[in-house]
């Protein structure tokens, strides 16, 4: 029994994210405005499968496989949002699920920092594939729970507001998304990540496992 804990489409990548994912992914690369559907499943092997099903049927491409113990995540991306959708039907009919079978993601950590100390940047820049956190700016962090919905939150983030994308971690036990600008666009970017996340349909999520 395969348990499909995240399944989300976005209509387009916005550059940022689209920038961010050619960096981090082994497999074949986005360019902005491209469709994408990041599916999380567990077990994590089964993954395998659901790549294989995706891009037979499809005209897509897979930017990421990740194969964890537990959880697995695929993305899949394309010019043509149609296809995009197609692959998905296709994943949830081999599955034999729905889109409502997914997951509700839950924000198990929001938080602003206004006016991050020099040294603190210091410490998000080590660790980050984005763009630099700058002293003075603001920080804005998201923890959300399956780990895949991290995407659909730096997606819609970047829509909404100038900000720029420090960091993106959609696979694990959770997701984390990392923001960094001015204290106006951090606020208006974290409101319309949350809304977008609250907007999702599934069943529901206590935020374990």
């Amino acid at each position: 029994m395969v348990d499909l804990r995240t399944y989300v489409f976005l209509d387009a990548m916005q550059p940022q994210f689209a920038s961010y994912v050619a960096t981090t992914a082994k497999g074949y690369l986005p360019v902005s405005g491209q469709a994408a559907l990041y599916v999380e499943i567990a077990p994590g092997i089964a993954i395998n499968r659901v790549t294989d099903v995706a891009l037979k049927k499809n005209d897509v491409k897979p930017a990421m496989q990740v194969v964890e113990r537990a959880f697995g995540v695929l993305e899949i991306h394309s010019d043509s949002q149609a296809e995009v959708l197609e692959a998905g039907a296709a994943i949830l009919d081999y599955l034999g699920l729905k889109v409502g079978d997914r997951l509700r993601p839950k924000v198990m950590s929001s938080e602003i920092i206004t006016g991050v100390d020099d040294y603190q940047t210091m410490l998000v820049n080590r660790t980050r594939q984005g763009n630099m956190l700058l002293g003075g700016e603001t920080l804005y962090i998201l923890e959300t729970h399956p780990a895949a919905y991290a995407v659909l939150a730096a997606n819609e983030a970047e829509k909404a507001s100038p900000i720029k994308l420090i960091d993106v971690r959609p696979v694990g036990a959770f997701g984390r998304l990392y923001l960094g600008g001015e204290e106006e666009a951090i606020r208006e970017a974290a409101k319309a990540a949350e809304k977008a996340l609250a907007d999702i349909e599934g069943r529901a999520n206590d935020g374990r496992g």
